[in-house]
């Protein structure tokens, strides 16, 4: 079922948020762009017919202010609340400390409203008093300062005595915070690591709710929940907003709309928060902390059963589990039925001040919880066997598929928008479309109409065969992709191997570095690639600075980048979304391989093996599609701005002469593409000055 549209007031109008899109433009010195006008004029159809709407905004058209623009004055001139969703902390920061004070005061100006809005993040995202003023150490490190305790430490000091340091700061901030009234929000923190940081939050499972624990009347996560409730505009991630649909709706304020932003990297996230793993270490470690609150008995049955997965693991292959009479299955068995036990001892008894005791049987129920998911095989999870030198063997499950949880618990529940540069795959909405529940047959892009009047009438509600309208747009780019850059397609490399990179390319990669005058970001399909092409370039172009990923922090790296001209960068996947270096810096992309996923990783497997067992292409629709997205992604880092230029060199003969060629290349930004490389050596150089 379409959600409805409501009744706004006169000044809701085109008029209206296109006077507001001016004023804020202005605001931030910026210039009107065509694609971010249809962009608003679209987001404000989609509020006021109820229509989904995926929108294609191409890097430099402003999303942010498209969809703030309508949104906000909706907000000004109804009694509604709307939901903005990120994929990254860094969006949700730039929303919050620029773009949105900046459409709020434009829209104040134009409607004399001003909506409030909030920032709404994960419970660990805050600290927890709990742990705060409960969790102090009981040695002398308690009796001193932070700063103290900090002079005391020298380069010599041991990781617990830094940590005892990091840990009391972050505890003297939380108090400041709880007392100024803010949030502490992590954000807003000292410096830390993730270790300290986990002193100082709570799981959402340990948590003991605001009625029991003694600091509930000042818990930062209830303080920002309220805010959230008395916001009209809510910011959120995608993960919070999976948690939601996945619970009711019990994570989020009741809203009318959501505002999905970064929306290429929706499913990945909501797999990730639908997604849960289960290892012998960890079960020791609650079955430790539970042992001093159960029987004896049954603390050992706990205990033990870690070692009874710890032996099924072993003997399991690296592989999607799908045997329900396997030793894996038995050994989660095992684990489960321990944990019953253990929650039931848990939860007796009325000592309700027992707070210790009630966190440990959460995180027993959450041990019992995924054992449960995972013996019990359901056909729409996958689980499977990892390992990895860090964690060692581990039980994994995640679902087969998002795709009826958007529809029915988003889609179907309030107007959605979703936007990111990357939406169209192989020139497509399809591929998006459906990988979120959307399905071809509902496409509606004709002229606009209110919700209400193409409704069903046989009574449907928001369930899976209901349809589901929406509209796909493509706003364009204010880029000159085909004049600003040009796209390398080398015919003559050989095809990837897992022998490592070949001579071939190495010996490309260095002159194509040569040629930029470094300037160069190098997007490799794995460390090795990478670390095996930095030494190459560096052993070739003595004068030539190459970072690699793994040399410091990447932080440290990016902002070097940055920088330092002809300095170039080589790195893995985090590098391929999220970087921004406009200008000369970066002249040079080059992509070392058509980004694949792994071909023996189970969940692409599954998903691959569904859909073929449907009657569709699995290689399509999975493995090139996920290549598809980080080809547009990664390419899109050389074009940021008008006056960029430069080339995105992948070196990986597929992408030129496979069938599936034709698709990655649709995804990709329309740059003017060669396979002569004295070409682009001779541009290179050009725009370099060394012509």
């Amino acid at each position: 079922m379409t959600p409805a549209p409501t009744t706004t007031r006169p000044w809701a109008t085109r008029a209206g948020h296109r006077d507001v899109l001016v004023a804020a433009v202005e605001k931030i010195g910026g210039a009107e762009r065509p694609g971010q006008v249809a962009m608003a004029d679209a987001v404000d159809d989609a509020l006021a017919t109820g229509r989904h709407l995926l929108i294609q905004a191409g890097t430099g058209t402003g999303k942010s202010l498209g969809y703030l623009a309508p949104t906000l004055v909706r907000l000004a001139g109804s009694r509604e609340r709307i939901v903005i969703a990120t994929a990254t902390l860094a969006l949700q920061s730039q929303l919050a400390d620029n773009d949105i004070p900046a459409a709020l005061d434009a829209v104040q100006k134009v409607t004399g409203k001003r909506p409030k809005h909030a920032v709404l993040k994960g419970r660990t995202n805050y600290a927890c008093l709990l742990r705060v003023r409960d969790g102090s150490e009981t040695d002398q490190t308690t009796l001193i300062s932070a700063a103290d305790l900090a002079s005391t430490i020298t380069p010599k000091a041991t990781p617990e005595s830094a940590l005892g340091a990091e840990v009391l700061a972050l505890r003297e901030w939380a108090e400041e915070e709880a007392g100024s009234g803010g949030l502490a929000d992590r954000d807003g923190a000292p410096s830390h690591t993730d270790r300290g940081w986990q002193q100082v939050s709570i799981p959402v499972r340990e948590c003991l709710g605001v009625q029991r624990c003694p600091f509930g009347d000042e818990c930062f996560v209830e303080k920002s929940r309220e805010a959230a409730r008395g916001a009209d505009l809510v910011v959120t991630n995608h993960a919070l907003l999976a948690i939601n649909a996945m619970h009711g709706g019990t994570a989020l304020p009741e809203h009318s709309a959501v505002i999905i932003d970064e929306a290429h990297e929706l499913v990945a996230r909501v797999t990730g928060a639908a997604s849960a793993e289960l290892t012998p270490a960890q079960i020791e470690r609650v079955a430790r902390r539970a042992m001093v609150h159960l029987d004896d008995d049954v603390a050992l049955d706990l205990l033990e059963s870690a070692e009874a997965l710890r032996g099924a693991l072993e003997g399991a292959p690296l592989e999607r589990v799908e045997d329900a009479a396997s030793g894996f299955v038995e050994g989660c068995g095992v684990v489960r039925d321990a944990a019953r036990t253990a929650v039931s001892k848990l939860s007796g008894g009325d000592d309700k001040s027992d707070g210790e005791r009630r966190q440990a049987a959460a995180a027993v129920k959450e041990v019992f919880d995924v054992a449960e998911r995972m013996a019990a095989l359901h056909a729409t999870d996958v689980v499977w066997v990892s390992d990895s030198e860090r964690m060692g063997r581990a039980a994994r499950v995640a679902p087969l598929s998002v795709a009826g949880l958007m529809r029915s618990a988003v889609f179907g529940e309030a107007t959605t928008v979703l936007t990111s540069a990357t939406l169209k795959l192989g020139g497509e909405f399809t591929q998006m479309a459906g990988s979120v529940g959307l399905r071809p047959s509902e496409r509606d892009d004709s002229a606009d109409e209110p919700a209400s009047s193409v409704a069903d009438t046989d009574g449907a509600t928001a369930d899976d065969d209901a349809p589901v309208r929406w509209r796909g747009l493509d706003v364009g780019s204010p880029f000159d992709y085909g004049r600003q850059g040009i796209l390398y397609l080398t015919r003559s490399m050989p095809a990837p191997g897992r022998d490592g990179m070949p001579a071939e390319v190495l010996t490309e990669i260095a002159e194509l570095v040569w040629a930029a005058g470094g300037r160069t970001l190098g997007l490799f399909s794995s460390r090795r690639a990478a670390e095996a092409a930095a030494v190459h370039v560096r052993k070739q172009l003595p004068k030539q600075t190459v970072l690699c990923q793994g040399d410091a922090q990447l932080s440290e790296l990016t902002r070097r980048f940055v920088a330092e001209e002809q300095t170039s960068l080589f790195g893995t996947l985090s590098l391929w979304q999220g970087i921004d270096v406009p200008g000369p810096t970066c002249s040079l992309v080059i992509i070392d391989r058509v980004p694949f996923p792994r071909p023996d990783e189970p969940l692409t497997l599954a998903r691959q093996r569904a859909v073929a067992e449907a009657g569709g292409n699995g290689f399509m629709s999975v493995a090139a599609t996920h290549a598809a997205l980080l080809l547009a992604q990664g390419a899109g880092r050389l074009i940021r701005r008008t006056d960029d230029k430069g080339v995105v060199a992948v070196l990986d003969p597929r992408l030129a002469t496979a069938r599936y060629g034709s698709f990655l290349r649709a995804s990709m930004p329309p740059m003017w593409q060669t396979s002569d490389r004295e070409t682009v050596v001779q541009a290179l150089r050009r725009l370099s000055g060394q012509a």
